[in-house]
C-alpha cells in the first residue's frame, strides 16, 4: 500500500492526495496518518507541490469524504445504518462498535463543537459525521466545524511529515498518546458538562 500511496501523489499530485483523502473516509485501510506526512515528505524536494497547497488538498479531500457519511446520516434511520453496517460493513472493515463509538462520542460531548474535535480523533474523526446527519445537525455550522478539525489534522500531520523528512513515519508513534490525550480531556469536559446540565 505504501508504494500505491506514494505512486499516487507522484504522479498526480495534489490531485492524487485530495483523492486518497476522500478514499480514506470511504476505504478506512488507507490512513490519512500515512498518506498526509508522506504528501507533507514528497513536498519537500518535489517542485511541483508545496506544503500549504499539500494541506488545502488534503482537507478538502478529507472534508468531502467525511460529508459522505453526513449526508448519509441524513437518508436513513439509526436502525437502517445498523443494519447495513451488520450485513456489509465487513467489506469496508466497518463494524457496528466503530458506529457506536461515535455516536457515544457525539451524545457524550453535548454540541457542535464535537463534529471539529472528532475530525481529530482516530477511530471517531470519519464516523463522527453520522450522528451528526441523524440528528440533523444544520449543514452550515457543521462544514465550518468538520472543516476547523480537518485543516488542523491535515495540516499537522503534513507538517510533521515535512519537518521530519525522510522519517516522517515517525509520525504515527506519537499520534496515540496524543489521541489519549485528547480523549481523556473530552471525557472529563462531558462529565463537567453533564454535571453542570444536571444542577441547572
Amino acid at each position: 500500500m505504501f508504494n500505491w500511496i506514494t505512486t499516487w501523489i507522484e504522479s498526480l499530485g495534489y490531485l492524487g492526495i485530495f483523492g486518497l483523502m476522500v478514499l480514506e473516509h470511504l476505504f478506512p485501510p488507507i490512513p490519512s496518518e500515512l498518506v498526509m506526512p508522506l504528501a507533507g515528505f514528497v513536498s519537500r524536494s518535489s517542485t511541483g507541490l508545496n506544503l500549504a497547497g499539500v494541506i488545502v488538498a488534503g482537507s478538502l479531500g478529507s472534508l468531502l469524504g467525511a460529508s459522505a457519511w453526513y449526508v448519509l446520516g441524513r437518508l436513513i434511520t439509526q436502525d437502517q445504518l445498523m443494519e447495513w453496517v451488520r450485513r456489509y460493513g465487513r467489506w469496508l472493515t466497518l463494524k457496528p462498535r466503530d458506529i457506536d463509538k461515535a455516536f457515544d462520542f457525539f451524545q457524550k460531548s453535548g454540541g457542535s463543537w464535537v463534529v471539529g474535535v472528532g475530525r481529530i480523533v482516530p477511530g471517531v474523526r470519519t464516523y463522527v459525521s453520522v450522528p451528526a446527519g441523524l440528528s440533523h445537525m444544520p449543514l452550515l455550522p457543521y462544514l465550518i466545524y468538520s472543516a476547523l478539525g480537518t485543516v488542523l489534522w491535515t495540516g499537522a500531520l503534513a507538517a510533521a511529515g515535512y519537518i521530519l523528512g525522510d522519517q516522517f513515519e515517525q509520525v504515527q508513534q506519537w499520534i496515540s498518546p496524543v489521541s489519549k490525550i485528547v480523549l481523556i480531556t473530552l471525557a472529563i469536559a462531558a462529565v463537567v458538562w453533564v454535571i453542570k446540565r444536571r444542577q441547572r
